[in-house]
């Protein structure tokens, strides 16, 4: 039903799957209604025990403009008896396909409905989608809240954001900030080192590698030797003749080649997907190059940090007061006058001490000992 509600009697969903709202774009739409009108209807549903009778499903924009252009009433259709999942769920579906609606937001929304039991497939269903497509989105939901923005400002496409998003957190800002910063030609290049920096997570340390016997550096010296001639070569060889043919006119080729053109035009195309393959190898493998000397240049980071804290800490700790050593030095003192004393006991019973020996005996406590004479 088609109803002209007040705008107080409308409020927003707080379930919106929407976030941000583009300042520019409210300030054109709300141009747009106060030149033709309103000419699509929001739609709400209503509601009790809220501040409002009815709220939003869809058409928020619609109902900022109008609000800001103090506008009294609004046209609405009233959907009722729709449970909350169901108005998420359409609120969703006339948001999801708009330019407007940042790619994160869209992720956010699949997940709320995964949440409430729905599958990728069945969410590809309603709205249109393919599974993969759903399953994508839902993989951005890694990604770190300064990532995300990044995303949703648009400075880090939505291909390459996947990829970010399978690494750990620290990772993810090391790719994002030097794709920003334009450290790759080119959006696959940073693929390629975001994948490398993966290979880099499944390894364990680059210290725990096992080290290359010398059969190994040999072959390893000679692959390498082989395949930089055969790219010399080619730089040589084949990149001067391209250059030559790319020189000449069509119809000369036409004429110098004749029945040949066909068989050299097919070696061409053969050599052109090759040359395509051996590129996308090349990259993958100058990501690889990369994120390996990010790796190493990270935990070398580490490596002195941690000996840089270990100094720190070495340097905090207190000193041990010199006077502590000074009991142990009285100690040894006592410990090598006691013999003395053993031996002045060892004399025969009924020799007298002279008086120095019993000045100096006193503080061993001779009084057992005296018992005991007199025992005798």
């Amino acid at each position: 039903m088609f109803a002209s509600l007040k705008i107080e009697e409308i409020a927003a969903n707080p379930e919106q799957p929407r976030r941000f709202f583009d300042e520019a774009k409210h300030e054109e739409l709300k141009g747009s209604i106060k030149e033709n009108g309103l000419l699509q209807p929001v739609v709400v549903r209503p509601v009790e025990g809220g501040g409002a009778p009815y709220m939003l499903i869809a058409g928020e924009r619609r109902w900022r403009a109008c609000k800001a252009l103090e506008m009294a009433a609004i046209p609405a259709k009233v959907i009722k008896d729709a449970d909350d999942e169901q108005a998420y769920v359409l609120s969703i579906a006339e948001n999801v396909n708009r330019e407007d609606m940042t790619i994160m937001e869209e992720a956010g929304a699949y997940a709320d409905l995964k949440a409430a039991g729905w599958e990728p497939v069945g969410i590809a269903k309603r709205f249109g989608k393919t599974e993969t497509h759903i399953v994508w989105r839902l993989g951005l939901l890694t990604l770190r809240d300064e990532v995300a923005d990044m995303v949703n400002e648009g400075k880090i496409k939505n291909n390459l954001a996947w990829h970010i998003a399978q690494l750990n957190p620290a990772n993810q800002m090391v790719a994002a900030m030097r794709y920003v910063r334009g450290d790759f030609d080119s959006e696959a290049d940073a693929q390629h080192f975001a994948n490398g920096l993966k290979m880099m997570e499944a390894q364990t340390t680059l210290t725990g590698e096992k080290a290359p016997t010398e059969e190994e550096k040999e072959q390893r010296k000679a692959a390498k030797a082989k395949t930089k001639d055969g790219l010399g070569k080619a730089e040589e060889v084949l990149i001067p003749l391209l250059e030559d043919l790319a020189k000449k006119k069509p119809e000369d080729l036409a004429v110098i080649l004749g029945d040949d053109l066909a068989r050299h035009l097919r070696v061409v195309t053969r050599l052109h997907a090759k040359v395509q393959m051996v590129k996308n190898i090349l990259s993958k493998s100058q990501g690889i190059q990369r994120a390996m000397e990010a790796d190493f240049n990270k935990a070398a980071t580490e490596v002195k940090q941690e000996a840089v804290a270990k100094k720190a800490e070495a340097e905090a700790k207190p000193e041990k007061p010199k006077k502590a050593a000074e009991p142990q030095a009285a100690e040894k003192g006592e410990a090598k006058a006691r013999p003395a004393v053993k031996k002045t006991a060892a004399k025969p019973v009924g020799q007298k001490p002279s008086a120095r020996s019993t000045a100096t005996k006193a503080p061993v406590r001779r009084t057992p000992a005296k018992k005991a004479e007199a025992a005798k």
